[in-house]
Order: structure tokens, then C-alpha cells, then sequence
């Protein structure tokens, strides 16, 4: 078995080193900055808790769109979550210099514990070298296979801090207990999310019709089935009854 699968399950998170190149890393990175700008003017004055955090990616950029596709994540999408799993959701994780954000507590991403049976992943994409005065993240090893919150002393005597590198990313179990760090030092701290689940699942949003067309035509068919092109939902009995080859809703879908 592959030794980052392997830590994986144990552990609960691994490290996967150079999942995109520096240069792709960085360049998402100023893409990032751009659109978290917009967004703090867009809410400007307004009651809005996601700040910091730009959701559905791949609208934005193409080189977000390409992440849903990039074979390196999708190898241990599929051997943990079976190669039929879909995106939950896609956002971005940045730490503001001299702050912290909505990761700054203990907690896991998924609510649903079934003992030996994952449900979720999550995914972290680091736009920038993770470091412990830019807000590094905490994981307690093993915790996923724990069915309740650990105790904080226990979390903080026992948690792990991890270090990828840009380009690198962060593999973890939606029930692996975790915390974002704090940010101490002058310059942001970027990087992007998934939540992988079962393809079953809802949704957090309904990504077949909220992304353009034009940023669908250029995916193939893992993007599209990744976006959850093959789990739609009828919603007349002209689409339940259209030939196999034209169901929303393929077979075989696990």
C-alpha cells in the first residue's frame, strides 16, 4: 500500500508533496488575494462571517477549474471514497496577517461518525508555505476514529502540526479533529479546500447548474462527474424515462 494512503488511514491526514508546481501554486495564490478583495469590498459594512473565504473556485479561474482534475488528489479521492465520489465544496482557507479565521477552534468538517466507513475528505492546498507563526494547522493524530470531541488539553498536549510546502497538499479525514492556527506573522497565509463525500451526498451547492457552461465544456469526464454531472436528480417523468445513455442519474454510481 502507498505510504501516504497508509498514513492516511492511520493517522487520519498526511502531507502529499507536489501536487501542483510552485509556479502554478503562486500563481493561484495572486488569483486568490484578488478575489478575497473583491469580496471584502463587495461586503463592505455588511454582517458577513465568511470573510477571508471565497467559495466555488472553479467559477473564478481556470487554474481552479484544472484542481478538479488535477490525477494526483483524484488517486486517493478514489481509494479512500471510491472512484464515484463528488465534490461537497470548494473554497479557499486564508489566515489574515495578524489574525486568524473560522478554522481557529477545534472541530472536525464532517458531523457523521460510522465506525470504519468514511463518509468525507478534505483537502488542503497550500498557496503558501505553512510555518508556526503564519497560523500552521493542528491535527490530532487518530482522532478520526474517535466518536467525540476530544478534550482541548487533551488536543493541544497531543496535536501535530503540519508543514506542507507550496504545491503541496494536506489529506485528511472530514472526521480528523483539527484547528487552524494564528497567523502572527506581517503577510497572509493562503490556501484552497475541498470536501470530498460519498456520491449519495448532498451537495453544498448544486454545482451542475450553478457552474457556466463554459468552464464545464472544458472539463473531462472525472471534472464533470467530480462537479456531480452523473448523480442529477430528475425532476420530470420525461427525464426518469429517457434512454439509459441520457439518465441524469447514471449507473453504478456507488
Amino acid at each position: 500500500m502507498d505510504d501516504y494512503l497508509l498514513k492516511i488511514k492511520n493517522d487520519g491526514v498526511c502531507v502529499i508533496p507536489n501536487v501542483v508546481s510552485k509556479n502554478e501554486a503562486s500563481r493561484m495564490r495572486m488569483l486568490l488575494q484578488k478575489f478575497i478583495n473583491e469580496d471584502l469590498a463587495k461586503w463592505a459594512g455588511k454582517d458577513y462571517s465568511d470573510r477571508w473565504m471565497v467559495h466555488n473556485l472553479m467559477i473564478k479561474d481556470k487554474s481552479f477549474a484544472d484542481l478538479l482534475e488535477n490525477p494526483i488528489l483524484h488517486k486517493y479521492f478514489s481509494l479512500l471514497l471510491g472512484d464515484t465520489c463528488i465534490l461537497y465544496a470548494y473554497t479557499s482557507s486564508s489566515m489574515p496577517a495578524g489574525g486568524a479565521n473560522y478554522s481557529h477552534r477545534i472541530h472536525v468538517d464532517s458531523p457523521r461518525f460510522i465506525r470504519n466507513y468514511w463518509t468525507n475528505v478534505g483537502m488542503m492546498l497550500a498557496l503558501d508555505d505553512f510555518r508556526e507563526d503564519n497560523g500552521a494547522t493542528y491535527f490530532l493524530p487518530g482522532s478520526h476514529l474517535l466518536p467525540d470531541v476530544p478534550d482541548e488539553k487533551f488536543f493541544l498536549k497531543n496535536a501535530i502540526r503540519v508543514y506542507p510546502k507550496t504545491g503541496d497538499a494536506v489529506i485528511f479525514s472530514a472526521r480528523t479533529w483539527h484547528m487552524g492556527g494564528e497567523n502572527k506573522s506581517p503577510e497572509p497565509r493562503h490556501a484552497v479546500t475541498m470536501n470530498i463525500c460519498r456520491s449519495y451526498m448532498r451537495q453544498r451547492f448544486d454545482y451542475p447548474r450553478l457552474v457556466p457552461e463554459d468552464v464545464v465544456k472544458n472539463l473531462g469526464e472525472i471534472g464533470k462527474r467530480f462537479l456531480g454531472f452523473d448523480v442529477r436528480v430528475p425532476v420530470s417523468l420525461d427525464e426518469y424515462y429517457l434512454p439509459v445513455d441520457q439518465r441524469l442519474y447514471k449507473a453504478n454510481q456507488g
